[in-house]
């Protein structure tokens, strides 16, 4: 199956002649260099490592933003990191997509850091109900520097793990076998979590069900092997 991929957007100050050109390159490097830590990290479910697509330029005017969501449609992104070395124009650059699991990373840098526009945009993101998850370095690094620190890795990782999960989850059915187990609470299936949060629908049958198809032969026998083997 296609697995979700996650889309990294590097956000920059739009203002030419002199601020935006002398940031081009770094904030692309910081793209990359996101890229290559979850490419190299994370795997699915069936070991494939996790893809990453980068906006084909960077992101400073909602022009830019359109054009990166519709890249993003069509290269079946699920979730997107933003990421910034400076200030910029939160509301014109931050991801709208209200289905994709969102964070931002701003560089903790010593020139034009991205502190301040980490906090802006994660309150715009707060204020149009769109939740986003803030990552911030905990020690300053130079402009020139395009490593990524050991606590932004734990961060960025984290994150990347969490929404690669959702965002495969999103659009499947969870299905509920029998009811609810001893009284416990934990066993309740509330349908309005799974659609509203994690966008999936719910399925129930009776455990009858499996005696069922047992009897009847209706199973994968190539998989009832495997599983046999495993347990035994």
């Amino acid at each position: 199956m296609p697995y979700p991929k996650i889309g990294i957007r590097p956000t920059i100050d739009g203002r030419q002649y002199g601020i935006r050109e002398s940031l081009e390159e770094k904030t692309m490097n910081l793209a990359k260099a996101v890229a290559e830590l979850i490419t190299s990290n994370l795997k699915n479910g069936d070991g494939s490592p996790v893809e990453c697509v980068i906006a084909d330029g960077t992101i400073g005017r909602v022009a830019e933003s359109a054009a990166c969501a519709a890249k993003f449609e069509r290269e079946g992104v699920g979730s997107t990191i933003s990421v910034t070395s400076c200030w910029c124009y939160g509301a014109e650059t931050m991801d709208m997509n209200p289905h994709y699991p969102k964070a931002v990373w701003g560089f903790n840098g010593t020139e034009r850091p991205g502190a301040v526009y980490l906090a802006a945009v994660l309150a715009g993101h707060a204020q149009k109900g769109l939740p986003a998850f803030g990552i911030y370095g905990r020690n300053v690094q130079d402009l020139p520097d395009n490593s990524i620190p050991a606590d932004v890795v734990e961060k960025i990782l984290r994150f990347a793990r969490s929404a690669q999960a959702v965002a495969t989850m999103r659009g499947k059915s969870y299905l509920s076998m029998g009811s609810v187990s001893m009284g416990i609470a934990g066993s309740i299936v509330d349908p309005n979590f799974f659609q509203e949060y994690l966008g999936m629908r719910n399925e129930s049958i009776d455990q009858v069900e499996i005696i069922r198809r047992i009897e009847l032969g209706i199973y994968d026998k190539d998989e009832y092997a495997k599983a046999m083997a495993w347990t035994e």
